[in-house]
């Protein structure tokens, strides 16, 4: 069981920079990836990326990884998402989720909106 909480949104202007952070407790953290999604209004969830709790390796998708960073700290057990020169287009809701390396993402936190403004 791992449990997951976000924070770090808020409304800001386009050009700004945000960092959001998802709190991770549960047994065995070591085994999971981590990911953050996003949902914008009246568009599916999309993955922003991703990283492996044990060895930090992170993946992208090709649209952000210009912008985003995803990092984690294992002395804390946070992961977060860094994210330069925001668009309007980058509004949404913000969610951390975990899964094991053969599994489905099982785990999500509650999410954080984030506003861009023009």
């Amino acid at each position: 069981q791992v449990q997951l909480v976000e924070s770090g949104g808020g409304l800001v202007q386009a050009g700004d920079s945000l960092r959001l952070s998802c709190a991770a407790s549960g047994r065995t953290l070591s085994r999971y990836i981590m990911g953050w999604f996003r949902q914008a209004p009246g568009k599916e969830r999309e993955i922003v990326g991703a990283i492996s709790w044990s060895g930090g390796n992170t993946h992208y998708t090709d649209s952000v990884k210009a912008r985003f960073t995803i990092s984690r700290d294992i002395v804390l057990n946070t992961v977060s998402l860094q994210v330069n020169s925001l668009k309007p287009e980058d509004t949404a809701v913000y969610t951390c989720a975990a899964r094991l390396p053969t599994g489905s993402w099982a785990y999500w936190g509650q999410g954080t909106q984030v506003t861009v403004s023009s």
